[in-house]
């Protein structure tokens, strides 16, 4: 069932662990979603303007412009709406997180604390959701 859900997503990675990135790809697409990385997030905020992605994967402490960044030009031009953000930082601390609902992303996972089956079933949520918003 996943494997119909993630078929044909779009989806951008905004990663600049190239690990943890690889493994996410890998999940990603082992379940049929076509997923780019960008290692910093001016290139990031680009790539979701152009593509306007289904899902985006944003970390928090990126080069050249950070998740923060990202996420408060996202929300400035409307951009939230149309590519759901699932936020993975190193940080866990409360305030942070709340800085990130704020901004209106979807969810928010800690490095340390998740499994690529995490992200996959996150991912999958989100997307059934925006695909079906009475649910």
């Amino acid at each position: 069932m996943e494997n119909q859900i993630l078929a044909g997503k779009k989806m951008v990675l905004v990663e600049d662990d190239q690990f943890l990135g690889d493994v996410i790809i890998q999940k990603m697409e082992s379940m049929g979603a076509s997923i780019t990385r960008y290692m910093n997030g001016l290139e990031g905020l680009a790539a979701i303007r152009e593509q306007k992605p289904d899902m985006v994967l944003l970390d928090i402490m990126l080069p050249v412009m950070n998740g923060y960044e990202v996420l408060e030009v996202m929300k400035h031009e409307g951009l939230m709406d149309k590519s759901p953000v699932i936020v993975i930082s190193n940080s866990g601390q409360p305030v942070e997180i709340q800085r990130v609902v704020d901004l209106g992303v979807k969810d928010y996972l800690i490095k340390a604390n998740f499994t690529p089956d995490e992200v996959l079933n996150k991912v999958t949520h989100y997307i059934q959701q925006s695909e079906n918003p009475s649910n």
